[in-house]
């Protein structure tokens, strides 16, 4: 079971004017981006495990970041990043399986051997996924799109013991995917009016399920700021 609500004030993105909060001051905290699916992998983990106290949410605007961030906490000047124990640690993949093995809280990870094997295949799937799903904007995209979804409605058939990736239980696997599926759905209904629920009902109830939990929904995007941000990056004329 997922951690007690938690009705969070979310902090304003700090931009090129902010001043760098401390560094390795033994203060945990969490770089995202309010809109960055790839932190919001790290962001829903943070919430479901109820570790609000423990690791503090500091958003950064990415349109106009500031410089110490690249130069003094991490190089890569990317979202998300951790810094914890007096290092920063990125990449969302690690991190959302960081944050869940070493703080408290409900696990995110199953303990059956084959699931646990379907997990890490569907993990590892994710950056396929959405390699497939980012080039369709490109090209043909509804044709191109549509296979990725497919291979979704695919695997939710593996497990029937429940609505979730892994059957009855959340797991880091549905948590890698929600913030791409939740940005392409917004997406490819309004430029291509094209529903990727439609001849998907397993897709459908996972979206479904997934929407009633707490620690996902306050991490969500407005559909209508999705289209705008997705537009201007993927279909501005050069």
């Amino acid at each position: 079971m997922a951690a007690a609500i938690v009705n969070e004030h979310l902090p304003t993105p700090l931009d090129a004017t902010s001043e760098q909060p401390p560094l390795f001051d033994g203060t945990t905290r969490l770089y995202v981006s309010y809109t960055c699916p790839f932190a919001q992998r790290v962001w829903i983990v943070r919430n479901y495990k109820g570790l609000h106290d423990k690791i503090k949410l500091v958003p950064i605007d990415l349109q106009n970041r500031p410089a110490w961030y690249k130069e003094r906490v991490y190089h890569e000047n990317k979202v998300p990043s951790l810094e914890h124990n007096g290092k920063v640690i990125g990449e969302s993949l690690d991190l959302i399986k960081y944050v869940d093995s070493n703080f408290k809280g409900p696990s995110l990870q199953p303990n059956d051997p084959a699931k646990k094997e379907f997990a890490e295949e569907l993990i590892t799937y994710s950056d396929t996924f959405n390699k497939i799903v980012f080039t369709s904007f490109k090209g043909d995209t509804v044709k191109e799109a549509g296979p990725a979804f497919d291979h979704l409605e695919n695997a939710l058939h593996k497990f029937n013991d429940g609505p979730f990736f892994l059957g009855h239980e959340l797991s880091l696997v549905d948590i890698a995917y929600i913030p791409f599926v939740e940005k392409f759905q917004a997406f490819l209904s309004g430029v291509w009016n094209y529903d990727i629920t439609t001849g998907r009902p397993k897709l459908t109830k996972w979206i479904e399920e997934v929407n009633k939990i707490d620690a996902y929904k306050p991490t969500k995007t407005d559909p209508k700021v999705i289209v705008e941000l997705f537009s201007a990056r993927f279909l501005a004329k050069h």
